[in-house]
């Protein structure tokens, strides 16, 4: 894990003494709500329905058991004893109160995080994939490049004040677990004929008012030149980008107006200018940032006797198979698995995790996993290096924690936005919808019976929740001051990503299980063999799930 250095350290401490005195000038009546407004995003603090709401930035979701520690402590003193993991691997508080955010940023300097550029018109947070470094599928752990992309953007003098956020996503792997094709900027990692490192480059892709699907400007960018081409892109976007209207800001409008092809070549006119510069990445500094992510104590382990071990826990036990199939993953050394902890028990917000829970990962980070965490995308938590023998005894713990729930890529993991109960953009609630999925669908049989299926909801057009590339997707809508739901099928993220279709006109709240359910049923009435979800709506079209979800209407 990437440790700060002692500049690192002092800029972030000069940026939290800076916010402190920002933030008594407001309160004193010093700087009106409008001067305040730029300096409050760039320390990641929005101004909510109830309350503010703060955006603390996790790189690329890497964790330690120290940073949750404090993270336990920050919600327990400042906040209401919980915090939410986002789909963009960072963690937010919603009830902080403005006067103690600046003692909330102080603590968190303490263990190396921040809030800077979790919001405004900058570079957001780098995400990648939550196993990165680990994955048996890995071409190469894209950390140390999230890293390198990381230092580069913040503080970046030339794109503080972009027309829009900006993201940027990086995998390692050939199967695509951080959604680079919805992303501003997504980076493949990639290798040539010849063996060497380079990067994919896709622009244009996103979610929100306009979901776009993102195009490859260039199929091999030499890993030398990543942030030279970088820089071409984003000053290309920050020079055209539409500054006028904040609907048509993002640069997916941009490369959609210009076409791909073109885009391409504006970007190769502006790199010429800098290619060679000193932002040239060289051998030196790729191997000093590889240098902090050097691979923990592994032991040689005996992987056919773990393996025989693990076989005769799981069936003694059905209940620690049934979590030994769907929360663990293959690692790439012998003898280990990564472990996801689900954070989506019914009854509780998904993503939402208490002070005591953030406590207990702890824990269980220090006992079984070199006392390193990760954020997911789907709003879990991650165990990357656990050793096989340890598993059953995670998982006796992690059960009386409350995230031993065996759903992972089943329908009731579903990615949920804080909506309406939060959020001041949001058109209606998220969460009770979600609730009402899980109670309702929380047949592990019947779950696992219909295999993998992403549910994803959002409050609103903003897209927080995914829901354009969830194989179901429910978006909130507002019919005259009521709160409805539009249900979308058939989107996916991921290499062959697609953006869903609408179904039909939208529904009530208490609809909304009766209306998933017919959904379902019309799946296992039609699909073939172990057909997925997403394969049968595919195959068989829109029109079977409209004519029995509207059916009552046609009498």
């Amino acid at each position: 894990m990437y440790q700060y250095t002692e500049n690192d350290q002092k800029i972030i401490e000069e940026r939290v003494a800076q916010f402190r005195g920002q933030t008594s000038r407001y309160l004193a009546g010093e700087l009106t709500d409008e001067e305040f407004l730029p300096l409050r995003l760039q320390n990641g603090l929005y101004i909510q329905r109830l309350a503010p709401m703060l955006r603390i930035a996790v790189p690329y979701g890497l964790l330690n058991s120290t940073r949750l520690r404090k993270l336990a402590d920050i919600v327990r003193t400042y906040d209401k004893g919980y915090c939410h993991i986002t789909t963009r691997q960072n963690i937010q508080l919603n009830w902080p109160q403005l006067e103690e955010v600046p003692e909330i940023l102080a603590q968190l300097a303490e263990v190396q995080m921040h809030a800077v550029q979790t919001s405004g018109n900058c570079i957001r947070n780098i995400t990648s994939d939550q196993f990165a470094g680990v994955a048996a599928d890995e071409i190469e752990d894209p950390r140390p490049w999230c890293e390198i992309l990381r230092q580069w953007s913040t503080f970046h003098p030339e794109f503080a004040f972009l027309p829009r956020k900006f993201k940027i996503a990086v995998s390692g792997t050939e199967g695509d677990r951080a959604a680079i094709l919805v992303h501003d900027i997504g980076l493949q990692i990639v290798r040539n004929a010849a063996g060497e490192i380079g990067f994919q480059v896709l622009v244009g892709g996103g979610l929100g008012r306009t979901p776009v699907i993102g195009s490859v400007i260039r199929e091999f960018l030499p890993w030398q030149h990543l942030l030279t081409y970088l820089e071409a892109i984003v000053r290309v976007y920050n020079r055209y980008g539409n500054r006028a209207n904040k609907y048509k800001a993002r640069i997916k409008i941009l490369v959609r107006a210009w076409t791909p092809e073109v885009f391409a070549e504006k970007v190769e006119a502006e790199w010429a200018h800098i290619k060679d510069s000193p932002e040239t990445l060289t051998e030196e500094e790729v191997k000093r940032v590889k240098a902090y992510f050097t691979e923990p104590a592994y032991e040689s382990l005996d992987d056919a006797t773990a393996e025989a071990s693990l076989s005769n826990q799981a069936q003694e036990h059905k209940a620690f198979s049934r979590w030994l199939e769907r929360n663990t993953h293959p690692h790439r050394i012998p003898g280990y698995r990564i472990v996801t902890l689900s954070l989506k028990p019914t009854g509780v917000a998904p993503g939402d995790v208490t002070d005591s829970q953030l406590e207990a990962i702890a824990d269980l980070a220090d006992q079984y996993s070199f006392s390193e965490i990760r954020a997911t995308h789907n709003q879990n938590l991650v165990l990357a290096d656990v050793k096989k023998s340890d598993l059953f005894a995670l998982w006796q713990k992690a059960k009386v924690a409350g995230f031993a729930t065996p759903n992972i890529g089943t329908l009731t993991d579903l990615i949920c936005c804080p909506g309406g109960d939060f959020c001041s953009l949001a058109n209606a609630k998220s969460i009770p919808v979600a609730e009402a999925i899980q109670r309702r669908f929380d047949d592990l049989d019947y779950l696992y019976d219909l295999g993998d299926l992403t549910l994803n909801i959002s409050g609103c057009m903003n897209a927080c929740g995914h829901h354009h590339v969830g194989n179901i997707g429910v978006l909130g809508v507002d019919k005259k001051g009521e709160e409805f739901y539009q249900i979308q099928l058939g989107g996916r993220a991921g290499t062959d990503a697609e953006l869903a279709n609408v179904l039909g006109p939208s529904f009530g709240r208490e609809e909304m299980p009766d209306v998933i359910e017919k959904i379902l049923n019309v799946y296992l009435q039609n699909r073939r063999g172990d057909e997925l979800f997403i394969d049968t709506c595919r195959r068989i079209g829109l029109d079977p799930f409209k004519e029995s979800v509207y059916a009552k209407n046609h009498h």
